[in-house]
């Protein structure tokens, strides 16, 4: 994500928070240009330490989403701060996301569901991937609710009308001044929408893709989530992304070949899998493929 973004941003500045010291050393290392790499140790404060040992380390991530934008346009006394997923990565400048909303104060995406894949009851509307908060009075208001709302409960799982960190947006534009839901199609590209998209003759402009659900896995091998994908998508969307994370590899072992930064995912046994992945063949998205395939596209 932090490469795309360098390719085609030419004024950024990217704010890491290592969740792991493991990752925070790594990030330390590699010394990366227009990037402040912030440890949880400086970051976590007395309220979410005490909700920390409630929740899974997913649930705690999401949890965070808010504070961690909060804290960065406070600490660091920012203007506006923009949240990024790290799947996310970028074909062109984002930068026609933010110019968009114009003179309000918060951008959110629309998941924009194929309608076959459409979890908008369950999981939201909008996507917590990419969202802007201005350093102002409406901004710093909805940011401050949703922080509250989160620390309150934030569980993976549908329970009254709420899941994890995502269903708090569904009513933002109803529910406060100031908030902005993006119209370009180009921005909130996922594996959940891209039925909807002609790769082909590009009449959007692609900005950036949602790598949701990519996994490394055993025998080299690659997983590509559980959405149909076309052999258009695997080409030009998912060969220059493995491209990318394979040459980003070689270059983080030279610097420690300790530890698999990949993460490869090793599935537990489970005797249902085989029954699954019969379902997902069945159903056109058992995308699960050898590296070599996906690069000789």
């Amino acid at each position: 994500m932090y490469e795309s973004l360098k390719i085609h941003s030419d004024k950024f500045h990217l704010y890491i928070f290592a969740f792991d010291d493991r990752s925070y050393g790594l990030l330390k290392k590699l010394n990366l240009e227009f990037v402040t790499v912030v440890s949880l140790k400086e970051f976590e404060d007395d309220e979410l330490l005490k909700i920390k040992s409630l929740r899974s380390a997913g649930e705690y991530c999401w949890t965070c989403t808010p504070s961690i934008i909060k804290y960065s346009i406070e600490k660091y006394t920012l203007e506006s701060c923009t949240y990024l997923d790290a799947d996310l990565y970028f074909f062109l400048n984002p930068k026609v996301l933010i110019e968009e909303m114009e003179d309000k104060s918060v951008l959110i995406t629309e998941h924009r569901y194929t309608p076959e894949y459409d979890q908008s009851a369950t999981s939201g509307i909008y996507c917590v991937q990419f969202m802007t908060f201005k350093n102002d009075s409406n901004g710093m208001k909805v940011l401050n609710w949703w922080r509250d709302a989160c620390n309150e409960w934030c569980y993976a799982r549908f329970e009254d009308g709420k899941f994890g960190d995502q269903k708090y947006l569904d009513d933002w534009t109803i529910r406060f001044e100031g908030v902005y839901e993006s119209q370009n199609l180009g921005g909130g590209v996922a594996p959940w929408n891209i039925q909807q998209y002609k790769l082909e003759n590009r009449s959007f402009e692609l900005i950036f893709y949602h790598f949701h659900n990519f996994k490394f896995l055993p025998n080299n091998k690659v997983e590509l989530g559980n959405y149909k994908l076309r052999k258009i998508d695997l080409k030009m969307l998912y060969k220059p992304y493995l491209i990318h994370l394979e040459k980003i590899k070689n270059e983080i072992v030279k610097i420690d070949d300790t530890y698999d930064y990949h993460g490869t995912f090793k599935q537990k046994n489970d005797w249902k899998m085989p029954l699954r992945n019969i379902k997902r063949r069945l159903n056109q998205s058992y995308n699960v493929y050898t590296k070599n395939f996906i690069l000789g596209l």
